[in-house]
């Protein structure tokens, strides 16, 4: 079963059933994944986590899959390693590197495409596609392999071709776009109103997606005895991750897994190329200094016109879009 009760408006509060959409028809607000945590927390406990699989599914009552037929290639519970080294030279007593460099396709995308497409199987939705620059297109073509899923990725067209070539061994589908990310990600919100079918992970079932992000939160807490730390580094792009893994350790609290309300702080670092001087802090309430210039810099085929703004807390590329609020 599933304790996910509802899609909910980030902005105007509307609520959706759990389907295939990840934008509020209302206000055009994300859509969110809703829990009855009431419910979770009667249900969950350390020691049925600790007694499931070694995979971010031994939180399968904070993910929102009903079943237990998920798409998994053994995403999470990556090791948390003491950096003792790194920690002296930087003056840290307690510095810790989560590598999740050992998921499958080598990055973190992994946890979260192991959600969507185990929702989108739960939704009968036949085919898995993403608008990608790599690590995406990567873990999209392995688990759709898994799932026996038809796969279609789209990438900028002079993206390089060593980022792709773990999507060609999964997948045969890797469709290249004259543009930027930006046009291949339009172009991808475009054929899921034509293709009802067509699971793409970062567009109509980004809602799900998006959450395997958070179980990054819950493994770095139970692998620290059930404590939260006082400081998170996340790299990041468009910001999901940096919002989910703040929610990962606010739902620990509303669950009854830790003890206190976390204080932690999450620190969001964007490359140079994509974000010049960028200094954002997430609190426990809000991102600050969410819109910043974006020169017309090139990386891993993000384009951006000069004087434009990228807002972190909706991944968005047009100025005064949002607040940046959590």
């Amino acid at each position: 079963m599933t304790f996910s009760d509802a899609l909910k408006c980030k902005e105007c509060g509307k609520l959706y059933p759990l389907e295939a959409m990840h934008v509020c028809k209302f206000c055009f607000g994300p859509l969110e994944v809703s829990y009855d945590y009431d419910e979770i927390s009667s249900s969950i406990s350390k020691e049925s986590i600790a007694s499931g699989p070694l995979s971010i599914w031994r939180y399968r009552d904070l993910l929102p899959v009903s079943g237990s037929d998920y798409v998994d290639l053994g995403a999470g519970f990556t090791p948390l390693v003491k950096a003792e080294r790194l920690g002296r030279y930087l003056g840290l007593k307690n510095l810790w590197i989560k590598n999740d460099t050992l998921n499958l396709t080598g990055s973190f995308k992994d946890r979260a495409v192991s959600v969507a497409l185990s929702k989108a199987k739960e939704l009968g939705l036949k085919v898995a596609a993403c608008a990608s620059t790599g690590n995406l297109a990567n873990s999209v073509a392995a688990h759709a392999a898994a799932a026996q899923m038809e796969s279609y990725v789209f990438i900028p067209t002079d993206l390089e071709a060593v980022k792709v070539i773990t999507t060609t061994v999964y997948g045969r589908n890797v469709i290249a776009i004259d543009g930027n990310y930006d046009d291949v990600n339009r172009l991808c919100a475009e054929i899921t109103s034509e293709e009802p079918d067509w699971a793409f992970a970062n567009v109509n079932v980004r809602s799900y997606y998006s959450e395997g992000s958070k179980t990054l939160a819950f493994e770095v807490a139970e692998q620290l005895g059930w404590r939260v730390p006082d400081h998170v580094v996340v790299p990041i792009g468009s910001g999901s991750q940096l919002t989910k893994i703040h929610k990962g350790f606010t739902e620990l609290y509303r669950v009854g897994l830790i003890d206190s309300e976390p204080q932690v702080r999450v620190f969001g670092c964007p490359t140079t190329g994509v974000f010049p001087s960028s200094k954002r802090l997430c609190t426990r309430t809000r991102l600050r200094e969410a819109c910043e210039a974006v020169d017309d810099s090139k990386v891993a085929g993000y384009r951006k016109p000069s004087g434009w703004s990228v807002c972190i807390g909706c991944g968005s590329c047009y100025e005064g879009c949002c607040s940046g609020s959590l």
